[in-house]
């Protein structure tokens, strides 16, 4: 499973510490080994058509006890309807095995799924459902028959009382009219439920034994779920092992998400600690098209989800000197550019690399920075954020009050917003809209997805302004403002399919991210003028 490197890598410095996955730039020696496994993933013409829809794939540089230097490499899933490959490390757990219990309960549970199949498919169900509807139909049409021909029947009568003087037994008699007429209504009201009733028993007993069946498919599944689970026991640099439901006990699900400990790097982690390799550096990358809804590169390095991975490798990586979070305790150097100031509210350019508001890892930020300035403002001052690495125009109010009027203005869509963004690639048209609803993507935070079915609607509106270089200089007008809504409708496939410079969760990194709030547009809440505030920048 150890592979040689087939170039020279003598004059290449080994990493002074382990890759931090979460956020990383690969060393010289994992791109070498990624160039590899693409070497030998192209040659595999059995495997093309499976690679073609996409995968990921890891690498993973190791030392041996000799000093000498090789790789592992590893893909997340299955590939070709097995996880384990000559040239790939095994599974921490092979699920897959013949013999395992995994196998024989999948078999049971998919036998449920029969089952069911069969009934729900069979023509004395549906016959059953069939009746059932038609008589629910027609009980209700012939109740509501009734109950208006008895309001017709009551109008008649008032109509008659009014008109005539009627003696008492006249009165009487329409009385027992009604009372006759409303007794009627209830006998067929209970004949038909009774009838009903019957109807409806038949399909329960139907409906009851599918229900029985989901239940035991539902127990079956989630104690097979939790049994697997318990098999991947993964270890750490010190020795330490733990298995899958002690890891994500403290979760906000408390339970793995499915696919957890498949993913490479706790399988290439894995198989180092068993084999007495000393891990070096890691890297995550793309092959093939990337999904419908997400955005993936082919060749492209990905830091590791932070759904399914973080709670394996803060354990995995234990007894490992793993490279800083370069994330955590961020200052931005310098003041805030303030470009436009009066007594209700502040426009600051805020530089690439400063968050908007206080994150977990870092307390600076535009809002700490506005807060010293202003200490007597009132309200949540920042009246909109933009991403760390996106530089540009930010507004904020000094007062509650005023804050809550610019609030509205970007609620209703008053507020015109122009950004400028530099794209890898040469885009066809000079215009257009791009309309992509997006969704978070759970399991790997903060990247969003496009999910057609519980996405909110993300509308991007987009000028050309140059052609240079093999890139595109364009200018973005949001309608909507949903999170990354420019990176994804930028970077996607349905999109104009060319990321933004720079942008390390849909593209490529680069010096920064190459996209700037450029202009903002708007009518003062107190002065009731329009404002209108721009400030370019060179990428």
């Amino acid at each position: 499973m150890i592979h040689r490197f087939t170039t020279d890598i003598s004059d290449i410095p080994l990493p002074e510490r382990f890759t931090y996955p979460f956020h990383y730039t690969p060393h010289p020696l994992t791109v070498l080994a990624a160039q590899e496994v693409e070497r030998y993933l192209s040659a595999r013409t059995d495997w093309q058509e499976e690679l073609r829809q996409g995968k990921m794939f890891g690498v993973l540089v190791v030392q041996l006890d000799d000093g000498s230097v090789g790789f592992t490499a590893a893909f997340s899933g299955i590939l070709a309807g097995s996880n384990r490959h000559d040239y790939f490390v095994p599974p921490v757990y092979d699920l897959l095995r013949p013999d395992g219990f995994f196998r024989r309960e999948e078999e049971q549970i998919s036998d449920i799924n029969h089952r069911m199949d069969e009934v729900v498919a069979s023509a004395a169900y549906r016959d059953c459902v069939n009746r059932t509807e038609k008589l629910r139909q027609e009980v209700q049409v012939q109740l509501e028959t009734a109950r208006q021909a008895l309001k017709e029947r009551k109008r008649l009568r008032e109509e008659l009382r009014s008109r005539t003087n009627l003696d008492e037994e006249g009165r009487q008699a329409l009385v027992r009219e009604s009372q006759f007429e409303k007794a009627e209504y209830k006998r067929l009201e209970r004949r038909m439920k009774a009838e009903l009733e019957v109807q409806e028993a038949e399909l329960r007993q139907w409906n009851g034994q599918l229900e029985a069946w989901r239940q035991e498919r539902k127990s079956r599944s989630a104690a097979l779920q939790n049994r697997l689970f318990r098999q991947f026991r993964l270890l750490n640099a010190r020795g330490e092992t733990r298995d899958l439901t002690e890891l994500f006990r403290d979760t906000p699900a408390h339970t793995p998400p499915a696919g957890a400990g498949e993913c490479a790097l706790p399988k290439l982690l894995q198989h180092a600690y068993l084999n007495e390799l000393h891990p070096l550096a890691f890297g995550e990358f793309w092959w093939g098209d990337s999904p419908k809804n997400e955005v993936r590169r082919q060749g492209v390095f990905y830091p590791s989800c932070q759904g399914k991975c973080a709670p394996i490798l803060r354990h995995t990586l234990q007894g490992l000197e793993v490279e800083p979070d370069p994330l955590e305790h961020v200052v931005q150097e310098g003041e805030l550019e303030v470009v436009y100031e009066d007594e209700w509210l502040v426009v600051v350019d805020k530089p690439a690399g400063l968050l908007s508001v206080p994150g977990k890892k870092s307390d600076d930020s535009v809002l700490t920075r506005l807060r010293c300035r202003y200490p007597s403002a009132t309200g949540p001052l920042l009246v909109h954020r933009l991403d760390m690495d996106t530089s540009g125009l930010l507004l904020a109010a000094k007062t509650k009050e005023v804050h809550e009027q610019l609030q509205r203005l970007f609620e209703t869509r008053q507020v015109r917003k122009r950004y400028t963004a530099l794209l890898e690639g040469v885009l066809p048209s000079d215009t257009g809209t791009i309309d992509l609803p997006l969704s978070p993507d759970w399991l790997d935070r903060p990247r969003q997805k496009v999910d057609e079915l519980e996405g909110k609607t993300a509308l991007t509106q987009y000028v050309v302004r140059c052609r240079q270089n093999g890139r595109t200089l364009v200018d973005f007008f949001p309608l909507t403002g949903r999170t990354h809504q420019l990176r994804v409708h930028a970077a996607h496939a349905r999109g104009l399919d060319f990321p933004i410079v720079g942008d390390v969760l849909y593209g490529t990194p680069a010096h920064r991210l190459c996209l700037h709030a450029a202009a903002l547009e708007f009518v003062h809440p107190v002065t009731h003028q329009r404002v209108c505030l721009c400030r370019e920048v060179k990428f």
